[in-house]
């Protein structure tokens, strides 16, 4: 029996890094066509001419991310005409904050926290990138976080409108979007829909047998041999082709993994799989709610707590008894919920009856997002 214990300085991972969600894998299988479609939109910027514009647009773990950073990483090894800028919108989600970003990256470090102004950052910008004739390409992923008190349309402008004030200013965008529900044409206005005109390149779901590939090339490359036996594999992708999102099945593994050497297992067992997989089918709604506010989280318990009592959920409803709690002002309130409904917490939606009511579904079971707040 004993050999089948793992001793208190050994481990079943032989590289943990490949089970971090965002590893970008050197083999990257079954997104060759739209790897070749994102080639095709920058190519004009080889040529010194201003990107074509592009939205990624898929649900959640169907390699939009990585497609994009793996074509960064390849124009950073051949080229210095072009400078590809990452931003993580869950993260940097205001004007200043995502420009701050492209600075940085320009500069090497960020403009200061305090006393700079936009047009500071932006003149520097465009000073950097007019002294070395470079073309900027900035990749906003989860461009719907931008679409909380209408950034996205400030982005966008001062981007691809740069040329206006700094001439000789070349910058293309990739904008990926996770929620299907988002249209892009619909949300921009006029000034920035008529130079943006994207490109649209769809990501679809993953199928049974390509998940099954991309994470049998995750396990050959992470795990030693043996810990994960076929018919737990198996499991493994049946629960991922489940949740429809390939980072369900990584953090899965990594998570069932972690509980077989908690035991000193030395194989992985069904016991480990289902109890990571309750914690790793809500790795969307535990990401989303480290990036809320103070007072955004508090509205969200809220509504939690609202809906788990089978209180009535319409906006008017809700804010009637959010309101004590809280202390939020109705605009300060509807602005925070539409932030909410974009960044896929809850469903905002109209119902027809005496005018249009709008009405908030949470899109999680209520007692789990209490217990993410806490």
């Amino acid at each position: 029996m004993k050999k089948d214990l793992l001793m208190w300085d050994e481990t079943l991972f032989r590289d943990p890094e490949v089970f971090e969600i965002d590893y970008v894998p050197e083999q990257f299988n079954f997104r060759e066509t739209q790897m070749k479609e994102l080639a095709f939109q920058i190519r004009p910027a080889i040529r010194g001419a201003r990107p074509l514009n592009t939205v990624c647009r898929g649900v959640p773990g169907t390699g939009k991310t990585t497609s994009v950073k793996k074509l960064f990483a390849e124009i950073e090894e051949t080229t210095k005409k072009i400078v590809p800028v990452y931003v993580n919108c869950q993260i940097d989600n205001t004007k200043f904050s995502v420009f701050s970003q492209v600075y940085r990256r320009l500069s090497g470090h960020l403009p200061p926290s305090s006393g700079t102004s936009f047009k500071q950052v932006f003149d520097a910008i465009a000073r950097m990138l007019q002294k070395d004739e470079q073309v900027l390409l900035v990749a906003l992923d989860d461009a719907n976080y931008l679409l909380y008190e209408n950034e996205i349309n400030r982005v966008l402008y001062s981007l691809l409108r740069s040329h206006e004030s700094y001439p000789g200013t070349r910058v293309g965008v990739i904008l990926i979007v996770s929620d299907m529900d988002v249209d892009i044409a619909r949300v921009v206005d006029a000034r920035v829909s008529s130079v943006f005109r994207p490109t649209e390149i769809y990501f679809p779901p993953y199928t049974t047998e390509e998940i099954r590939t991309i994470l049998g090339e995750r396990v050959l490359q992470g795990l030693y041999p043996g810990c994960l036996p076929p018919e737990m594999f198996d499991l493994v992708v049946e629960q991922t082709q489940k949740s429809g999102d390939l980072r369900v099945g990584i953090d899965l593994i990594k998570r069932a993994t972690l509980s077989a050497e908690r035991r000193a297992s030395r194989k992985i067992e069904k016991d480990d799989i289902c109890g990571a997989y309750r914690i790793s089918r809500y790795i969307h709604l535990a990401s989303s709610i480290k990036t809320l506010k103070p007072e955004e989280k508090s509205l969200l318990k809220a509504l939690a707590e609202h809906a788990a009592r089978g209180g009535e959920m319409s906006a008017g409803a809700v804010y009637k008894v959010v309101k004590e709690e809280t202390g939020l002002g109705y605009t300060r309130f509807y602005e925070i919920v539409r932030k909410l409904d974009a960044m896929r917490l809850v469903n905002l939606e109209y119902r027809d009856g005496k005018g249009r009511t709008r009405v908030i579904t949470l899109r999680y079971n209520p007692e789990r997002v209490c217990e993410y707040l806490t």
